[in-house]
């Protein structure tokens, strides 16, 4: 399981020019799963993200949670973060885990961080238009 955690000021996901989620002061990740990922690897990724130090706090030091700032969480479901371009130019996606079973862990992993904070979603599996202001920038690689 990979994840690209974003520290954003806003967010916001755009399907056919309709605005599905947005978000004020939080994190936009885009997720990927690969097919070793189970509902434990979810439960320690969901753990890592919620008590990621990433936020400033009085001293403009990154020391706060998400679950400090009281932040929300747009999540996006992202198969490229397991692209293999090591032979060619073309990203294989042979390590990406297929779609029926992804998005059950991917529905199963936004039940979870919904239970510490709003987290809302975007469209598995449709073409999405994301934009956030990244806050610092600070966007950090996790992996499971």
């Amino acid at each position: 399981m990979r994840v690209l955690v974003q520290r954003c000021n806003n967010a916001k996901c755009v399907v056919k020019g309709k605005v599905i989620n947005e978000i004020d002061n939080g994190l936009l990740i885009l997720v990927g799963f690969t097919d070793n990922d189970n509902k434990d690897t979810i439960l320690k990724m969901v753990n890592k993200i919620i008590n990621l130090r990433i936020f400033p706090d009085k001293d403009n030091v990154m020391n706060l949670s998400i679950l400090d700032t009281k932040g929300s969480i747009l999540s996006i479901s992202q198969f490229t973060l397991y692209a293999d371009t090591t032979k060619g130019n073309r990203p294989s996606y042979l390590k990406a885990m297929k779609g029926d079973k992804a998005r059950i862990l991917y529905e199963y992993f936004n039940k979870c961080l919904n239970n510490y904070v709003p987290c809302f979603s975007g469209v598995f599996g449709a073409d999405m238009e994301i934009t956030l202001t990244n806050m610092g920038p600070t966007t950090i690689m996790l992996e499971k």
